[in-house]
């Protein structure tokens, strides 16, 4: 019975010292002791209480306007925020600080932090890329306005795997014209792509899907038009091995050439059996 009694005033006195530890933090937040607040928002930082921190650093702002402290709180509210993973705003923080301290000490820190806040806020291929289309010219400019920086190499490993999203997007866009069997539509957008990107990484599929598209298109056509249609896809089919010839997509477009040339009453060595059409 004893011990039981014991357990409870224990838990009674505990639960009586919460609010008080609460309200210490939440005292001190509403303050205006700018030194308590500065010494405790370090504190909070180097506990990697990093939301607190924010909290706390963003509080004192009005209090350190115009002081030599005040490029060293908004960095680290910035910074409080990246580190709690909220990078919406932590990006909006180094903005605004950048804008306001463009030769502090933190400022290419900040600078770089920006772009990483906005890289880690795009989303992937399958998702609207306009983020990532943001993000790519800030990274440019930012690289164009510091050639010197530190940060050359992290940059550019962003900007490639950014690329990549685009490029992925692309190539899926004109496939699904072409699984829909609108074989004019995707010819017409993989050629597109390439004529706005030519350094596409999908480049041989995006070539493969041309030839594809534009023999699908002429096996489909009327009589009357499948010469011309075929014609063209002559001209991808050749386009694709010259820049591809030991492709693994080789051996069926080799068919279809075969097959093409045929419609087209030119005579063609044969293999003994061909592939079927894919």
């Amino acid at each position: 019975m004893k011990k039981s009694l014991l357990l409870l005033l224990v838990g009674l006195i505990v639960l009586m010292l919460m609010p008080a530890c609460r309200s210490q933090y939440e005292a001190l937040l509403s303050s205006n002791d700018a030194d308590a607040k500065y010494q405790a928002a370090f504190e909070l930082f180097n506990a990697r209480k990093y939301t607190k921190s924010a909290a706390m650093f963003e509080s004192m702002m009005f209090l350190v306007n115009g002081t030599e402290r005040e490029d060293t709180v908004r960095y680290y509210w910035g910074l409080s925020n990246y580190r709690a993973k909220d990078f919406y705003t932590a990006e909006t923080n180094f903005a605004g600080f950048i804008e306001k301290f463009p030769v502090s000490p933190f400022t290419a820190e900040a600078a770089f932090l920006r772009l990483d806040c906005m890289y880690r806020a795009t989303y992937r291929w399958e998702l609207d890329q306009t983020p990532t289309k943001a993000c790519m010219q800030a990274i440019r400019q930012y690289l164009k306005e510091r050639p010197d920086t530190d940060y050359t190499e992290a940059c550019e490993l962003m900007l490639k795997d950014l690329q990549e999203r685009l490029d992925k997007k692309a190539l899926e866009e004109g496939k699904l014209y072409y699984r829909q069997e609108y074989y004019k539509s995707a010819h017409v957008d993989f050629k597109n792509i390439l004529k706005n990107n030519a350094d596409n990484v999908y480049r041989e599929e995006i070539l493969y899907y041309t030839a594809m598209s534009s023999y699908k298109y002429a096996q489909l056509s009327v009589t009357a038009k499948q010469r011309e249609r075929y014609l063209v896809f002559v001209d991808d089919y050749l386009a694709f091995i010259g820049e591809y010839p030991e492709s693994s997509f080789r051996s069926e477009l080799d068919v279809l050439y075969r097959r093409a040339q045929r419609a087209l009453g030119r005579g063609v060595a044969e293999d003994a059996e061909e592939q079927p059409e894919a």
